[in-house]
């Protein structure tokens, strides 16, 4: 085995265990680390949530007293490069540099303009052996969220929705005393508050709360459930708690980026998810195949051509999955 495949292993177990913080740790970006002596395991950890310890504190902690000896012989890999800064907690590069570690592994550079570099410049200028890039695509997707509020300042935009088998995302309804049209599976429930779960902030549009007035909660998954928007004209008194209101998407934006969220997931209806794709604001979409038919009703919005979905399978029924190429073109910058 080569020493690049050998580093690709370990790496990605490193992705495995940052996974665990997926629901927790935002608006931190998820990392995994792993600490390896001789293809074993000496300590390993992730990032549980914010103002906890970074994964190399946790992975440290976890070595047996009688390993401290071979740390100077060890390697640890890291997703992410170790943060320089003292902030709560100390540098994540110092200690590295404190218990003497003797080769870093990292997947990939922080984008945050207070990091980019600086972290792997530390452990460089204290004589450690660093390597960077190791499955670097896959860890820059890992914290896509966060990627994309360093670089495009703004939210990442999942547009979410469920269409019938002709292509309609709900009969036409003018009551909220008319039950909206049942598209999903109890199954793919799990797969869709999953989704939300994964996501700091939903959104819906006037139309959708006034007809719906939908909970929005991950009650079918873990997690926090995310803060409530609603996109138009809607008074404060008419707002169910926990609720947030923006005339439009620009104040919208401009207001989940003063609440620092990071993420930002679009459920709909059809306007508010048609608004967006012909903005150019999206990063990820999903449209699940419900093998419900309609045979009328409210079209299910239509994605620029130029974008091919992958076909994916979850829980039993088809989604299409839409990924933006425009976060990835600043993946080489960095």
């Amino acid at each position: 085995m080569t020493q690049q495949y050998i580093d690709e292993c370990w790496m990605r177990r490193c992705l495995q265990l940052a996974m665990n913080g997926e629901l927790s740790a935002h608006p931190n970006p998820m990392v995994g680390a792993c600490i390896v002596y001789e293809n074993r395991i000496l300590g390993e950890g992730y990032h549980h949530a914010p103002r906890e310890n970074y994964a190399e504190m946790n992975a440290l902690q976890s070595v047996a007293p009688q390993d401290l000896a071979l740390l100077p012989k060890a390697t640890i890999y890291i997703t992410l490069e170790p943060n320089p800064r003292h902030g709560r907690i100390p540098s994540s590069a110092e200690l590295l540099i404190r218990h003497k570690i003797g080769r870093v592994v990292v997947g990939c550079l922080n984008p945050s303009s207070k990091v980019n570099g600086a972290g792997i410049e530390l452990l460089q200028e204290a004589g450690i052996n660093v390597e960077v890039g190791i499955l670097r695509d896959e860890c820059l997707q890992l914290i896509r969220h966060y990627v994309c509020t360093q670089v495009l300042h703004r939210p990442f935009i999942t547009l979410k929705w469920v269409a019938s088998t002709d292509g309609f995302l709900d009969r036409h309804r003018t009551s909220s005393e008319e039950r909206p049209a049942e598209l999903s599976t109890p199954q793919t429930l799990l797969f869709n508050h999953h989704l939300r779960a994964s996501h700091q902030a939903i959104l819906i549009g006037r139309k959708t709360f006034e007809l719906n007035h939908p909970a929005l909660t991950v009650r079918n998954s873990g997690g926090k459930n995310p803060l409530r928007c609603v996109l138009g004209g809607v008074g404060e008194e008419a707002l169910n708690e926990g609720y947030q209101a923006y005339a439009d998407i620009d104040s919208l934006l401009e207001g989940l980026r003063r609440e620092r969220i990071q993420s930002l997931l679009v459920e709909g209806g059809a306007a508010t998810l048609q608004s967006f794709i012909e903005r150019d604001l999206w990063d990820e979409a999903w449209e699940e195949h419900s093998p419900v038919s309609l045979e009328e009703g409210i079209p299910a919005p239509e994605m620029p051509l130029i974008f091919k979905p992958k076909r994916e399978l979850h829980f039993g029924s088809e989604f299409y999955h839409w990924e933006s190429p425009v976060l990835h073109k600043h993946y080489v910058d960095f």
